[in-house]
């Protein structure tokens, strides 16, 4: 067993998330490699040092330089605003530091690109942060259809919808400024992820992007509330998909819908720990979609509950990151989601916001 210093800069929602993720990850997975929370950052030495305090780090710092460059330092975690990702991610790759960083991996396409590169020519571990698809229903959705347990997949509709944006009257805030603020820049990538890892390359795109309110409490909006957008799968596979903040009574309506020659699949994160599943099996007079539970049989369960049906939650979809973020640095060999897969998402969010404005199908390999 060999301890890995963690530093993570931000702490905040996400920086909360992972601190507790890789506090708990070496009890829960028995890793190899155990991290030892060695400093934590944030924008003042006041906040630095409450984080510091609440979740257990040696030191705190509001300079992420100091952080990066800390010998002590060995893994970096990058949970600050996306126009920060870059060039921390590059400083640390400099000095051939492992790093995950948070979705959108860029600020914008050219930044996301260049941290592909960076982390290509350094050769050293990346991830990013796309905690949604572990859950260990989706894990197995992708594992079914890997199988060909649902047949040749010819349909694909998925959502990430939310309300917190619902009310016109909620006021201006930080959240309704800036593209990576929008819901583009924030729900859809989960989603474009999941049919990424579920389906395989995402072809073209038609999209229709919009700002419903566009002027709120405090100040106006200058990005997008909801967009919709259909596509065509490299695999020949024909999908839609919907991102909404604005969606009045979903939580967390991060939703797929699967069809294929053999059976179907169905999920919804609300429901996050059943997944359904239709196989075109039997007599026609008792089929129909049944509910599967996940259980230790299903992956990255067991650790956490030996009881089927008990469920995992969303800090635990964190804490699967850290594993597999542990397992890359430990064996030097990466694993999914790389940057250059957070960059293809990137590409696609780019594609669909020029066929917006353009009102045209895109080829996402233009972008």
């Amino acid at each position: 067993m060999t301890q890995i210093g963690i530093g993570i800069l931000g702490g905040g929602y996400m920086g909360k998330a992972h601190s507790v993720a890789m506090a708990a990850v070496g009890a829960v997975f028995n890793t190899a490699l155990r991290p030892r929370l060695e400093m934590i950052c944030a924008s003042s030495p006041e906040s630095a040092e409450r984080y510091r305090a609440a979740y257990g780090f040696a030191r705190a710092t509001d300079d992420w330089r100091l952080l990066v460059n800390d010998p002590a330092v060995e893994a970096i975690v990058i949970a600050t605003p996306q126009e920060t990702h870059r060039e921390i991610a590059e400083a640390a790759f400099a000095l051939g530091k492992p790093v995950f960083c948070e979705k959108p991996l860029g600020a914008s396409i050219a930044d996301s690109a260049a941290m592909v590169a960076a982390a290509e020519a350094a050769g050293v571990v990346n991830m990013t942060g796309f905690n949604y698809i572990r859950t260990p229903a989706s894990q197995f959705a992708r594992q079914l259809i890997a199988e060909g347990a649902i047949g040749d997949v010819t349909w694909f509709r998925g959502e990430h919808t939310e309300d917190f944006y619902a009310d016109p009257q909620a006021p201006a805030t930080w959240r309704t400024s800036g593209m990576a603020n929008g819901t583009m820049g924030d729900l859809a990538p989960h989603m474009i992820n999941a049919a990424l890892a579920l389906l395989g390359p995402v072809a073209e795109v038609m999209a229709d992007v919009e700002t419903v309110h566009a002027k709120r409490p405090g100040g106006d909006v200058t990005n997008d509330d909801q967009a919709q957008m259909m596509c065509r799968f490299e695999s020949g596979a024909m999908g839609h998909m919907f991102f909404s903040r604005i969606a009045t009574g979903r939580k967390m309506g991060y939703a797929y819908e699967i069809t294929g020659t053999k059976g179907a699949i169905r999920f919804d994160q609300e429901d996050q720990n059943a997944l359904w599943l239709y196989e075109m099996d039997g007599p026609e007079a008792t089929r129909g979609f049944r509910k599967i539970l996940t259980g230790p049989a299903h992956p990255d369960y067991l650790p956490f509950c030996q009881g089927p049906g008990h469920g995992t939650g969303y800090q635990d979809q964190i804490i699967i990151e850290a594993k597999d973020f542990l397992e890359a640095v430990a064996t030097k060999t990466n694993k999914w989601p790389t940057f250059k897969d957070g960059h293809d998402v990137n590409r696609i969010v780019a594609a669909a916001l020029a066929s917006s404005d353009t009102k045209s199908w895109q080829d996402v390999n233009a972008f």
